[in-house]
């Protein structure tokens, strides 16, 4: 699928995150965000939160078993743990992108990779996903207590039939994007460091285009609330949490 054009008049923010490094921001209700990987090698790591009360987060288990899935493409919604939509993937070119894979600690990434230390190499020094979200995540308040299960963009992984889990590598390409409308005012906190499941072996993360833009309102047959009956009651549940604005 090609990337659609976003009308120049509805954006309001650019920002380019490079690999292994790490952006959040607010996004607001009615507004989008275009994640775009640059190269065809990035890994963009996501964790959700209510900004107005960082207890309600970003729910994996409800996501996924609400929408009967174990992956995640437009049409999809995204849930907190309050039974509220949070972000729906309005447009996506790759149809599968990883909500199981986690991210790497440190352990994973010299296994993987070796030991490349600040010292030596400076600002290209090896960083984990682990790492790079709690640095994001304390500029919030938010600190090891606050890291669910988080969503992998432009990554694959796949379950075989006697239920192991493989990463699916070049699954990706440049110019691969995904479309995010908030359904509700959301923190979201993003990282760029490789895949933990990634074999290798060189440590190459790559960047990311973060593109904020005013999004359409949402129609009555919009895809997202017609793909799954959990969907419209989660955002039923949204539209409640709003009625007073």
């Amino acid at each position: 699928m090609s990337t659609p054009s976003l009308p120049q008049e509805r954006i309001v923010y650019r920002e380019r995150v490079p690999g292994a490094r790490y952006a959040s921001l607010i996004l607001s209700r009615g507004f989008a965000v275009r994640l775009t990987d640059v190269d065809g090698t990035a890994n963009a790591a996501a964790l959700l939160y209510n900004p107005h009360n960082p207890l309600e987060r970003y729910n994996a288990p409800d996501t996924l078993k609400g929408q009967h899935t174990s992956r995640l493409s437009a049409g999809h919604m995204l849930y907190s743990d309050m039974g509220r939509v949070m972000l729906s993937i309005t447009s996506d070119s790759l149809d599968w992108h990883d909500p199981i894979g986690g991210i790497s600690d440190a352990a994973r990434v010299r296994h993987t990779y070796g030991q490349a230390r600040y010292q030596e190499h400076l600002n290209d020094f090896y960083r984990s996903g682990r790492e790079l979200f709690l640095i994001e995540m304390a500029k919030w308040g938010l600190g090891r207590a606050d890291l669910v299960p988080n969503v992998n963009f432009f990554s694959k992984v796949q379950a075989d039939t006697e239920g192991a889990l493989h990463f699916i590598p070049d699954h990706s390409r440049a110019g691969a994007h995904v479309d995010l409308r908030a359904e509700m005012d959301t923190l979201l906190i993003l990282q760029t460091a490789p895949h933990p499941m990634d074999p290798g072996p060189t440590y190459t993360p790559g960047a990311v285009d973060l593109t904020v833009y005013r999004a359409e309102p949402v129609a009555a047959e919009d895809p997202c609330l017609t793909s799954h009956p959990e969907n419209a009651r989660a955002y039923a549940n949204t539209i409640a949490y709003h009625c007073q604005e």
